[in-house]
Formats: structure tokens, C-alpha cells, sequence
């Protein structure tokens, strides 16, 4: 299930993380099952630039896909 997060004053951007789910994705050729989450990214136009919430929001999901990178800080 998606959803879109609300922001509320005073904040300025919200991440929604969505449940982790098994879902059908192809790999070299085949259709194999891997655990997939959503990620929702909201923010005031006012004050972040869609640029920088895309690299933001790319940032975090590399860091969700490698975890360990994340903990050595590599």
C-alpha cells in the first residue's frame, strides 16, 4: 500500500517508509522474488529544491540497500 506524507508546519520535508514486501522483479533475464519497500519523499518547493530532494531521497535508498556500507561509513 503507497501513501503520500503530509507536511506539517513547521517542517519542511517528511520521508515516508512504506512496509517491506515481496514482490516479482527481473534479473538477468529472470523474474525472481526480493523484498521491496516504498519510499515517499514530500517537501516544500519553498524551501528544497527538487534537486536536492532526489539526491537525498537517492542517498537514503543506496544506504537501505547497502547496509553494511551505511555502518562502516564507507
Amino acid at each position: 500500500m503507497m501513501s503520500t506524507p503530509i507536511i506539517n508546519p513547521p517542517q519542511s520535508a517528511i520521508l515516508g517508509m512504506h512496509a517491506t514486501k515481496e514482490r516479482a522483479v527481473v534479473e538477468n533475464g529472470q523474474v525472481v522474488v526480493r523484498p521491496m519497500m516504498y519510499l515517499a519523499l514530500s517537501y516544500d518547493h519553498r524551501i528544497i529544491d527538487g534537486r536536492e530532494a532526489v539526491l537525498t531521497l537517492v542517498a537514503i535508498k543506496d544506504a537501505l540497500e547497502d547496509p553494511v556500507r551505511l555502518l562502516l561509513d564507507l
